[in-house]
């Protein structure tokens, strides 16, 4: 973790295994008074009754929450065949069932494979997607359905096996930001002819930050001392935020011209597209740069002052 002379509180990012029953909106809550730092957000909605990974950012990291946002998710799951439901999960009232009793294993499989790649999927009316300034979820509660145009998501496997219940499966998926997974679960069902909908959900992963890395609110509470909320060890630094970045390590002129909003050489051989964090003397992150040109660093986040 840092700390910045004059801030309200600690710079550093958390990663919790939020447990069902909370919104991540309530998780942030929590987090913003153990640390005492007004500016906290996190990366990533999950639903009250989902669990897992859940980034969230605390002061100066709330800045760098969209290179956290914009990376890959793994969730692990279960559905069931034959019924769909309004928010597309158990949550929900059911809407329709239907009879799947004879759909073959492989049948399902290989409906699973078809919607692995680039894909189109329409947002769930129960999603926090804006149509017309109104998020949608605001819309369903009045009970209205709106038109919403499909949007482009990439997921990597969708991997399925069959669960302990008639109808019912375990799934694990790999995909992009952005991604509703309740949203592909219904896409199963029905292009297996009938309906589906998604009973659990626990996220495994964002980007480079595992389960293996999170911690319940609870575990975080006791480790953290009201007296010093920035030497919680479950704070992670602002250099650790950025590890799944490209990363170079620069000297003190450098990090005087990024403090001023100018560029730096790209030192790197092999040059990327993507953000680069950038690295102090001492293994603090100083900024965060995306390329210009061919051979030039300019500073989207500044994380220094003069």
């Amino acid at each position: 973790m840092s700390r910045r002379r004059g801030t309200d509180g600690p710079d550093g990012l958390v990663v919790v295994d939020k447990e069902a029953g909370w919104t991540s909106h309530d998780v942030v809550a929590k987090l913003r008074g153990v640390l005492r730092q007004r500016r906290t957000g996190h990366a990533g909605t999950l639903d009250p009754s989902a669990t897992g990974v859940l980034l969230v950012g605390v002061g100066r990291v709330t800045r760098l929450m969209r290179y956290l946002q914009d990376t890959s998710k793994v969730y692990k799951g279960t559905l069931l065949l034959g019924a769909t439901t309004t928010t597309l999960d158990a949550d929900g009232d059911i809407t329709a069932t239907f009879d799947m009793a004879s759909v073959a294993p492989n049948d399902v499989v290989a409906a699973a494979t078809s919607l692995t790649g680039d894909i189109l999927q329409i947002p769930p009316m129960v999603s926090a997607v804006k149509i017309g300034g109104e998020r949608l979820y605001e819309a369903a509660r009045r009970g209205e359905e709106i038109e919403r145009p499909p949007r482009p998501v990439r997921v990597e496997r969708f991997d399925l096996e069959v669960g302990e219940q008639p109808g019912e499966w375990r799934f694990e998926v790999t995909c992009s930001s952005g991604t509703y997974v309740r949203s592909l679960v219904d896409d199963l069902g029905r292009s297996l002819g009938g309906g589906a909908h998604m009973t659990g959900l626990r996220r495994l992963s964002v980007g480079v930050f595992t389960i293996a890395d999170a911690h319940r609110l609870g575990e975080i509470v006791a480790a953290t001392d009201p007296n010093d909320p920035a030497a919680s060890p479950m704070l992670l630094s602002p250099a650790a935020a950025m590890r799944g970045l490209a990363s170079i390590e620069v000297l003190d002129a450098q990090v005087e011209l990024l403090a001023t909003g100018r560029r730096i050489d790209d030192p790197r051989s092999s040059r990327g597209s993507g953000p680069v964090a950038v690295l102090g003397p001492g293994g603090a992150l100083v900024a965060v740069c995306e390329p210009k040109g061919t051979a030039e660093l300019a500073p989207a986040v500044v994380m220094v002052a003069r």
